[in-house]
């Protein structure tokens, strides 16, 4: 009969990254960068925090949702300075059409809010309701960044086309080219500083929101090339690249909704099931690969396999396999962060062990290939 090893849980960066490491001491604010002033690191805790660790997730994960939530707060910050800079150059240029995107700037900034409140549920350790934790949280905030990147696309599309038809000379043309430029180089600073850390600790959320700073900073950059034309006396590039971005904000949309859908489908790369296939299939102690399955939750990979063994191996044997196994896969896949394997005995005949259950399989027990 099947043995499954997953009796306990086991914490991977308690046992390889800081081997007897006390969860009883005191910390020294370590979960914000020191730069930070004291008042600054109290409000980056503002859902309340315990510094006793047993109330949150694992000390890889619980650090991954630290920097998320640094990150997260300055893209706010950035973008704050970057909109109160524009502010400035609305009142002493008195452009209302300037005031109105920036206005619009402000509230795509916001965005960033339900990524943000994503990250502090992440913190939290699963309940006998989300026994699993809520780590989907972001997933669901992915959601709400992707819509918004496709409202910003259509926006400045119809925008564009209405000016190709109706072209605007545009007025103040050196405040509004250094508000262009201010919102390009903000927006673009948040962009590449959200998607290296989302790529870093796997949020695809994160990234999400990244693009979506990029469009922004894309939405300003047409400005700048519309003051350039009307400089020059041709108010038509204003539409037409204000069009070109728009289609390049489509596929930014295209592609992050892509990437939030794959993680609301449990879709993970196939080269990482078989780098675990490769990995296990190493181990001189499994006889035969049964099934692999990997799936994001928030950030955090889980994995679940299905290995066979000697079937003369006592439980004890079968269950040291596992951990063997589970701490080779640990090592491999440093965003795993937890992992089910189950053993069964292995025969040359027909498999017999699962006679009471196989109808109830939702998929074939054998190893699935696309």
């Amino acid at each position: 009969m099947g043995n499954n090893s997953n009796s306990h849980h086991h914490d991977h960066d308690r046992q390889v990254d800081t081997p007897g490491h006390s969860h009883d001491h005191p910390h020294e604010n370590s979960h914000t960068s020191n730069w930070f002033p004291n008042w600054f690191k109290a409000r980056l805790h503002v859902f309340g925090h315990s510094h006793d660790h047993r109330g949150l997730a694992s000390d890889r994960a619980f650090r991954e949702n630290e920097e998320g939530i640094r990150t997260i707060w300055i893209a706010l910050c950035v973008l704050l300075v970057t909109a109160l800079m524009q502010m400035l150059i609305v009142y002493f240029s008195g452009s209302v059409s300037l005031f109105a995107d920036t206005a619009h700037n402000i509230g795509d900034g916001l965005n960033s809010i339900p990524l943000l409140i994503a990250f502090y549920l992440a913190r939290r350790i699963p309940t006998r309701r989300y026994t699993y934790g809520f780590g989907r949280a972001e997933d669901v905030a992915g959601i709400i960044i992707v819509l918004s990147i496709a409202v910003s696309a259509v926006v400045v599309l119809s925008q564009s086309i209405q000016r190709l038809f109706n072209p605007q000379q545009l007025s103040n043309l050196g405040w509004v080219a250094a508000a262009a430029l201010l919102g390009f180089l903000g927006n673009e600073a948040v962009a590449v500083l959200q998607i290296r850390v989302g790529r870093k600790i796997g949020s695809a959320a994160m990234v999400a929101d990244g693009l979506h700073a990029r469009t922004d900073g894309l939405t300003s950059l047409a400005v700048l090339f519309a003051v350039v034309g009307s400089w020059f006396g041709y108010p038509l590039v204003d539409p037409i690249i204000g069009i070109v971005i728009g289609i390049a904000i489509v596929f930014i949309t295209w592609n992050a909704m892509k990437t939030i859908w794959y993680r609301l489908m449990d879709a993970v790369d196939p080269e990482l099931i078989d780098r675990a296939e490769k990995v296990i299939a190493e181990n001189v102690d499994v006889l035969e690969t049964r099934r692999v399955r990997m799936r994001w939750v928030g950030h955090c990979l889980h994995a679940e396999i299905y290995i066979s063994v000697k079937s003369d191996l006592k439980t004890s044997d079968s269950h040291q396999v596992a951990e063997k196994m589970r701490h080779t896969l640990f090592h491999e896949f440093p965003d795993l962060s937890d992992i089910n394997v189950h053993i069964d005995p292995w025969t040359e005949t027909e498999d017999t062990h699962h006679e009471l259950t196989h109808a109830h399989e939702p998929v074939p027990t054998l190893i699935y290939k696309e």
